[in-house]
C-alpha cells in the first residue's frame, strides 16, 4: 500500500493539472519508498527533492499562467501559497545538502500540503476554469 494513495477525490477534472497531481502524489511515495526500503533501494532523497522542486515550480507555472490568461480572481493568493510552499520545498532540499536529516519533515509536509492544496485550494478555481472552457 502507498504512503498516499492516489484516489478519485484528488482528480478535479481538469486534465493537464491532473496528471501533474499525480506525478506529484507519486514523488511523495518515491520518497516514501526510499526511507522505508532496505538500503540501496529507491532514489536518494536529495535526487528526490530536486525533481519534486523542479517539478513544482513547473506545475506552478502551468497553474499561474491559465490564471493571468483567464483573469481568475484568486490568481494573488493562490499564487502566494505557490510561493510559501516553494520556500519551504527549496530550504529542505538546502538543509538536506547541509546534510541535514529532512526526510520525515519533507513527507509530511508533502502529504499535508499536496491534500490541502488539491482538495481546498485547486478545487475553488475548477468552477471559474469550466466557465472559461478549461477542461484539458
Amino acid at each position: 500500500m502507498s504512503f498516499m494513495p492516489w484516489n478519485d477525490e484528488f482528480v478535479i477534472g481538469i486534465e493537464r493539472i491532473d496528471e501533474q497531481h499525480r506525478w506529484l502524489v507519486d514523488l511523495t511515495n518515491a520518497l516514501y519508498d526510499s526511507l522505508n526500503g532496505p538500503d540501496g533501494e529507491g532514489q536518494p532523497i536529495g535526487e528526490l527533492l530536486e525533481q519534486l522542486v523542479e517539478y513544482t515550480m513547473n506545475h506552478f507555472i502551468v497553474e499561474e499562467v491559465l490564471f493571468q490568461r483567464l483573469g481568475y480572481p484568486e490568481e494573488e493568493a493562490h499564487k502566494a501559497e505557490h510561493d510559501r510552499f516553494n520556500r519551504q520545498i527549496i530550504d529542505l532540499l538546502y538543509r538536506h545538502e547541509d546534510g541535514e536529516v529532512v526526510s520525515v519533515e519533507a513527507l509530511e509536509l508533502l502529504k499535508a500540503w499536496l491534500i490541502h492544496h488539491i482538495l481546498k485550494v485547486d478545487k475553488a478555481y475548477v468552477g471559474f476554469f469550466r466557465e472559461k472552457g478549461v477542461t484539458a
